[in-house]
């Protein structure tokens, strides 16, 4: 009997930092433990590149039982849209170069700004496979909100476009967050969605110790993750640092396209209670995790981010300790629904921030149900299953 191909493509995988590397690693895990010695997968990925200050070593290939990772290296450019499409540009390249001879009967595309999907249902296409995208973000929408220029209308057709003929050539579609559906739904709707949203990985499900009954002043406050404009930390930062300047200080961990916008926001502000930390690995982000009094959360005021879930709200909620997030819309349900001891407050609005810091507890808060839910290997297996029944030689 054949044994099942599987192509998968992820711009970011492990040891990279995203979320869309832990999510496309912890997939293959699942997939390859659902069918032991019955699967091969193809992973096509790029060399370490989704923050400038973060380069860990990686092999170009490699291989174990039933997996090949192939990376493709990518130029260094400047950040922008332009170098976003150089970068791209090669991917897809290598990616088409890499996967030459080769014969799948499933492509698995997991992707945020939509060209990876595009990249994965051209090669099913040409491949003759099965196709499976998993979408993490309404790219189209963001576009045209971030740009609403006339001048830039082409654009957002193109884009459209190519939306169209990526959901219409997958023979199944995941959306990564619930606050999607009113969007694609009533655009697609002889297509059946599944909703296997991010999780809380291994290394974070267990709470962690370190909130004192009395903590010192002043409260640790600690963001980690991406710095753009996805986030609009220069928008809150350093206005929340100047109204907290004797109770709080933050620390700022990551990288990203607006880092040098909120180094002069804060410069202007004249703030001295906040740090800016380079990107670090995972077991020293638990440890930065440990120490801290509150995780701080933000997501920038825009009308397509009312449809997302974060997924670095899932380890957050898994260490026990309180959540200030600046989320509207679908998060914001989810996290008062889900998530106890979280303060929410309209995105970019200082005096909503500065309530909602005030109802915040400072003692530990488990979240035992909420881990148990969202498991990323639990959400994985279930999303493993979907994937292989794409596949024919067996039956899942």
């Amino acid at each position: 009997m054949k044994t099942p191909k599987i192509l998968l493509l992820s711009f970011y995988y492990p040891p990279d930092l995203s979320a869309g590397s832990f999510r496309a690693s912890a997939l293959v895990d699942a997939l390859l433990a659902e069918r032991v010695g019955r699967l091969r997968i193809d992973v096509i990925t790029t060399q370490p590149s989704r923050y400038g200050t973060y380069s860990p070593a990686a092999l170009g290939a490699e291989a174990r039982e039933g997996l090949t990772i192939r990376r493709v290296i990518l130029p260094k450019v400047r950040r922008g849209i332009l170098g976003q499409v150089l970068l791209f540009i090669h991917f897809a390249w290598g990616a088409w170069r890499l996967s030459r001879g080769q014969q799948y009967d499933v492509v698995v595309a997991t992707s945020s700004r939509l060209m990876t999907a595009v990249l994965g249902a051209l090669l099913a296409l040409d491949k003759r496979a099965q196709f499976y995208v998993d979408i993490r973000d309404i790219f189209v929408e963001t576009l045209a909100e971030a740009f609403p220029s006339r001048l830039f209308r082409p654009l957002h057709w193109v884009f459209s476009g190519l939306e169209k003929f990526c959901l219409r050539r997958a023979n199944k579609v995941n959306l990564v967050s619930p606050g999607f559906l009113p969007y694609f739904q009533p655009r697609y709707p002889d297509k059946v969605f599944s909703l296997f949203p991010n999780g809380v990985d291994a290394e974070f499900n267990k709470p962690l110790a370190g909130i004192n009954e009395s903590p010192p002043r002043p409260l640790r406050i600690v963001y980690a993750g991406n710095i753009g404009d996805g986030q609009g930390l220069h928008y809150v930062i350093p206005a929340l640092a100047a109204r907290l300047r004797e109770q709080a200080h933050f620390l700022v961990v990551g990288d990203g396209g607006r880092i040098a916008e909120l180094e002069m926001a804060l410069s202007s502000a004249g703030v001295d209670n906040v740090e800016l930390l380079k990107p670090v690995k995972r077991s020293v982000l638990l440890n930065i995790y440990r120490d801290a009094d509150i995780l701080f959360l933000h997501l920038n005021d825009f009308k397509a981010f009312r449809r997302v879930l974060p997924s670095k709200l899932f380890e957050y909620a898994a260490s026990s300790k309180p959540i200030w997030a600046g989320v509207a819309g679908y998060a914001a349900d989810f996290i008062r629904q889900e998530v106890p001891n979280a303060a929410v407050f309209a995105p970019c609005d200082i005096e909503s921030a500065l309530g909602a810091f005030k109802q915040l507890s400072l003692q530990p808060t488990l979240r035992d149900e909420f881990v148990q839910r969202f498991s990323r290997q639990r959400i994985m297996q279930a999303m493993a299953k979907d994937v292989l029944a794409l596949s024919a030689p067996e039956s899942v």
